[in-house]
């Protein structure tokens, strides 16, 4: 029995090996070389090799790992650019919030200030980064003496953060007389200042909402009899109360599922409402752009994420593009026993066993593309077909003790794959120290 069982082990090891050989033969042929991770540099190679799904989508979703790669936001601003020179894309939606937007729109349109200070309007740390900010200004540069229907547009989908929303709101009410009582007002401050109590039940959306809509109902009634010169501004206001809303809902019933839907809803809204073309760039982690589903470690059952509600909804119009790594430098919000828990950065010096990443290290390039529908009809077809681990690192970074693996297949989330085989952490970023 015993021999039969080593037989058996060794028949299967035998054919996992033969069969990532076989994937990494196929990857050395067919994958799209990156050339290098150099945001301001071309995509030569990729331009004479696009993949035909790429070429004729107008949504582009690209994910990450975790939020604390250099080479992927370098990589992923590589693309963006390219996507507007070459595609007529105007539109960025970004895994940040409404608040975001104002603040960045007026600099990269000309407005005052400097690189250093734009990324504070940022509600997510992650981006307040060297690699983000010159990003940013890559898009204040390109936008000189564009007329404004013609400059790129910063818009945030997430409903995590509406900090500020109310004083939009205060402002506008004011400005205009408009008639919302201080009891209304006084909501729309309660709901910016309510947090997420977590494993406790509420009815806040129940009772708030009808009052967000008194307001909204008010500010549209008003908007009717203004002229066409003030409309943005009350355009804007009623989007603010819309994204509060959200956020009330959010906080009644907190889940992974209600926020990707929103950030879906809110995505749709921008591309129907802001882009000329219906095109638009989606720069998010890999666990809302991937269409397959939510499922982090932890939760039994897969949720209908962003990148699922974009495919199902726009068909192939929609391109989600993710991101594996196999070593480098990352951060994780951890400690070490007796200690507060603080950033520590985490060296990985090879990939975790039985991972995409074991394999995908092994092929001859430093970071290469590969379009999953060339190579589910290859060679290499089983390997991505398989469910293998792959590193999921979100808001808390990586931590060493937990690893973060989690298995899907890479053939049921994305529609393009680039894999880095190093990473470092991201430039005067603040979890890098």
């Amino acid at each position: 029995m015993r021999i039969f069982i080593s037989a058996i082990t060794y028949f299967i090891l035998f054919q996992t090996y033969a069969q990532d050989d076989k994937a990494v033969s196929w990857i050395n042929e067919n994958a799209i070389k990156i050339e290098d991770a150099n945001p301001d540099t071309n995509l030569t190679i990729f331009n004479n090799n696009i993949p035909q799904k790429f070429a004729d989508a107008k949504i582009f979703g690209f994910g990450e790992t975790t939020h604390q790669g250099k080479e992927f936001f370098d990589i992923k601003a590589k693309f963006f650019k390219y996507l507007v020179e070459t595609q007529n894309i105007k539109v960025f939606i970004m895994e940040d919030s409404y608040t975001s937007e104002a603040g960045i729109n007026e600099w990269i349109s000309g407005g005052k200030g400097n690189a250093e200070t734009i990324a504070n309007n940022f509600s997510i740390g992650f981006w307040y980064c060297k690699e983000v900010v010159n990003l940013l200004e890559w898009m204040r540069n390109y936008n000189l003496n564009k007329t404004k229907d013609e400059q790129i547009r910063f818009y945030g989908m997430d409903i995590q953060n509406v900090k500020k929303i109310n004083q939009e709101i205060r402002s506008l009410v004011k400005k205009y007389n408009i008639p919302v009582s201080e009891e209304l007002l006084l909501v729309v401050d309660n709901c910016v200042e309510k947090k997420v109590e977590y494993g406790v039940s509420t009815d806040w959306a129940e009772i708030q909402t009808p009052k967000l809509n008194e307001i909204e109902s008010i500010l549209l009634d008003f908007r009717k009899a203004i002229k066409n010169e003030n409309i943005d501004e009350f355009n804007s206001a009623i989007r603010a109360l819309n994204y509060l809303s959200q956020y009330t809902y959010y906080v009644q019933n907190y889940s992974s599922k209600v926020r990707d839907l929103k950030m879906f809803e809110n995505a749709k809204w921008i591309i129907e409402n802001k882009s000329k073309n219906g095109k638009a760039f989606i720069w998010a982690h890999n666990a809302h752009i991937d269409y397959k589903g939510f499922d982090n470690p932890g939760r039994r059952n897969s949720v209908d994420n962003l990148g699922k509600h974009l495919k199902e909804y726009y068909k192939n119009d929609y391109y989600s593009v993710g991101f594996d790594f196999g070593t480098g430098t990352q951060a994780g919000y951890f400690s070490n026993k007796g200690e507060k828990p603080s950033w520590n950065k985490v060296e990985l010096d090879r990939p975790y066993s039985k991972t995409y990443a074991e394999t995908l290290i092994e092929a001859k390039d430093e970071i290469y593309f590969i379009d999953m529908s060339k190579a589910l009809d290859g060679s290499s077809s089983n390997f991505f077909k398989k469910k293998s681990k792959q590193i999921f690192a979100g808001g808390g970074g990586f931590n060493p003790s937990k690893k973060h693996l989690y298995q899907k297949k890479f053939s049921e989330m994305f529609d393009g794959l680039i894999f880095v085989k190093n990473i470092t952490l991201p430039t005067n970023n603040w979890f890098a120290k």
